[in-house]
């Protein structure tokens, strides 16, 4: 029986300053058999008689993260240990969680997904033994007992826990480790927390004051102060902060921070980097201004620069301990901010460069991101993505990835949050993380896609933000085990974001899916994609009743003698509009379908697919028959997520939009809608499961 955690914790005290008073980081092999002990591990540095000659080799370890701070791990020990995680598939060799978001009983099941356990369970299976749950599970319990205590950023803390690895480790009757290492040191200090709070006058500015507007060129501070007033932002409420000049383009100005007769909301800062370091000292003595956007690149992303930014961010945070809290910073090398409800958009790119044309009638997404041009370019492609805000992030100076996340995650009109990340500052991966599951738990999607996942990658990261790019492997375990979606690439977060945004509403019921289409490589297609690296749909078995209703819609289109029944289903080129949606609708009323991917067939000449046509006049979207028509509000009367497939090339652009724009979920090839789905429903049901344990 292994002691309580409390006192597996003292003892780890006991034993951390008994080496540190010898000089060492790190503890020997009694003082580790001392630690094992008091966790109710066994450690046998020889072979035992309870040792078998199949034992599995397991590793297990505890590791403190720049970015997440502890982290338990688990998977394939010995020699096995070393081969390249790179090439498994996901959550095979090993499997990665933040202590802080996880227990022994949630960890046991994803080590489950591991190859490791895969071949404890077949030794199990062979020799007629129980599976060994019980040991694994306390030994996880015990590992995140003394994570909790000496874990980064614990208040009064003298030692934090580097690493404890257990490699190789062997689950049988009880838990028996060969070998193990541990590293501890002095804790340090971290930053202090951010008002965030204040957030709320950065995105909402009752009052906006710009710092580098020239008067007689367009620099990048006229082209905000153009694109404030062209997003409809009244100049009464602005001010520009340059001497000698009364007014610009009809905005007043004023001779420096010291002579506004207000304190302002918002600060814009488009100056020379070389001057934002004494500029950001009277921000903080005048105390006159409550939230900053630094525009300026080159802050501590160049070599000569690394230092004084490192100072000027120390000076920030200090700020921060001050009564109020001070202001908070967003950037530097930050594009600016899109805030539709704050009506203004303090982007640097001239409006006629990017325009945003609002195609939803309320939008409910945010989308952060570390590199302004991620959010023009997704933009650019995809307009119906249409964020509320959109955030850019720059190098994070003061403001993170974990504030923001952490701020719009309490917001309830916000459903979606779509964000693209470069690197962490110290352990704000784990604050990422926290935010993650409190905006998972209160209803909402999470879409992350991390950049430098090579070390060519991370290299690029440096130059362009001065952020550090921790492991892929981790970040996306870690990240994913909190609950949010995590992206593969581009395409990837395009398709992961909008389906999310699409089918927020929608039910996940289970992982059946229903798919249906007149081109038999587009229904085969669908079946094919079906499975990911982490989860699989399973195409559902349809019932009888619904197999008689298609039999039914078969004939009345004269569709019979060409079709068998069956899901997945090729409803031959001959269906027309109403054939698909019938059947469409058919598989949503069957209990054995959760969800149903629908090719729409633009190319067949039955379906009104063309904006207009020339051979048939009037047989085109325009006609109250077409899939443009009837779809959506099928859509809106079924609570199952519905995917409409438009495999085809221009000619069926303009059908695609209008879909869209009535709020159906429409995906140009059935390969990127399948595959997102699957990822979305995983992630859905996921969501559900954290949901029910908070």
């Amino acid at each position: 029986m292994h002691q309580s955690p409390q006192s597996a914790s003292d003892v780890a005290a006991t034993l951390f300053r008994q080496a540190a008073a010898a000089g060492r980081g790190t503890l020997d092999s009694t003082e580790l058999n001392a630690l094992l002990t008091s966790l109710g591990i066994a450690f046998a540095a020889e072979p035992t008689a309870e040792l078998r000659p199949s034992a599995v080799d397991l590793r297990i370890s505890l590791n403190n993260t720049r970015e997440f701070g502890m982290v338990i791990s688990a998977g394939m020990g010995g020699q096995d240990a070393d081969l390249d995680e790179g090439n498994f598939r996901k959550d095979r060799a090993s499997v990665y969680a933040a202590t802080e978001l996880t227990n022994a009983a949630d960890f046991l099941g994803l080590f489950k997904r591991t190859l490791a356990w895969q071949r404890l369970a077949a030794i199990a299976r062979r020799d007629g033994l129980p599976l060994p749950e019980r040991q694994l599970a306390a030994c996880f319990e015990a590992l995140l007992a003394l994570a909790a205590t000496y874990a980064p950023g614990k208040p009064n803390a003298p030692f934090v826990l580097r690493n404890l690895e257990l490699n190789p480790a062997h689950a049988g009757d009880r838990l028996i480790v060969r070998q193990a290492q541990c590293e501890f040191g002095a804790a340090r200090a971290v930053r202090l927390p951010r008002p965030i709070g204040k957030i709320e006058k950065l995105i909402h500015p009752q009052s906006i004051g710009i710092i580098g507007v020239s008067s007689t060129n367009m620099n990048f501070g006229r082209i905000i102060l153009k694109n404030l007033m062209g997003s409809g932002y009244a100049k009464e409420r602005m001010c520009i902060i340059r001497p000698g000049e009364t007014e610009i383009d009809g905005v007043k100005c004023v001779e420096s921070l010291k002579a506004l007769d207000h304190k302002l909301d918002l600060l814009i800062v488009a100056v020379a980097a070389s001057a934002v370091y004494e500029l950001v000292d009277e921000i903080i003595e005048t105390d006159s201004v409550e939230s900053v956007m630094l525009i300026p690149g080159s802050l501590g992303e160049t070599k000569a620069s690394r230092e004084p930014a490192a100072a000027l961010a120390e000076r920030i945070n200090a700020a921060h301990g001050k009564p109020g809290g001070g202001p908070v910073f967003l950037g530097a090398n930050c594009l600016g901010v899109v805030s539709h409800p704050g009506s203004y958009d303090s982007w640097f790119i001239p409006l006629e460069r990017l325009p945003k044309p609002q195609k939803k009638a309320e939008r409910n997404s945010v989308m952060l991101s570390q590199s302004g041009a991620f959010m023009i370019t997704r933009i650019s492609q995809n307009p119906w993505l249409d964020p509320r805000y959109m955030l850019a992030l720059g190098n994070q100076t003061d403001l993170t990835h974990g504030d923001m996340l952490s701020y719009f995650a309490e917001l309830p009109e916000i459903e979606t949050i779509g964000i693209y990340i470069e690197g962490f500052k110290d352990l704000d991966g784990l604050d990422f993380a926290r935010a993650v599951r409190k905006a998972v738990v209160k209803g909402k999607q999470v879409v992350v896609y991390k950049s430098g996942k090579t070390a060519p990658g991370m290299g690029g990261v440096m130059g362009h933000t001065a952020s550090i790019a921790g492991g892929p492997i981790l970040f996306e375990s870690v990240v994913r085990q909190a609950g949010a979606i995590v992206a593969e690439d581009f395409n990837s977060f395009d398709d992961l974001f909008y389906i999310a945004g699409a089918l927020h509403s929608k039910k996940i019921g289970g992982n059946r899916l229903g798919a249906i289409s007149g081109a038999g490589f587009e229904a085969v297609g669908m079946a094919d994609f079906i499975e990911s690296d982490t989860f699989a749909m399973e195409m559902g078995a349809l019932q009888a009743g619904t197999v008689t209703q298609l039999e039914e819609i078969l004939l009345a289109k004269k569709l019979n003698a060409l079709v068998e029944v069956r899901n997945p289903i090729d409803i031959n080129p001959g269906a027309d509009d109403e054939a698909h949606l019938q059947i469409v609708e058919a598989f949503l009323q069957d209990p054995e379908i959760d969800a149903v991917v629908v090719g729409l067939d633009p190319t067949a000449p039955s379906v009104r697919a063309l904006e207009s046509s020339k051979l048939r006049p009037g047989f085109d979207i325009t006609d109250p028959k077409s899939t443009v028509h009837l779809m959506p509000p099928l859509v809106a009367r079924n609570d199952k997520p519905v995917i409409g497939i438009v495999d085809g090339g221009q000619l069926y652009d303009a059908m695609s939009a209008r879909l869209m724009d009535q709020g159906v979920c429409i995906f140009r090839n059935c390969a990127r809608g399948t595959k997102a789905l699957v990822r979305y429903v995983e992630a859905r049901l996921y969501a559900d499961a954290l949901r029910t344990r908070n």
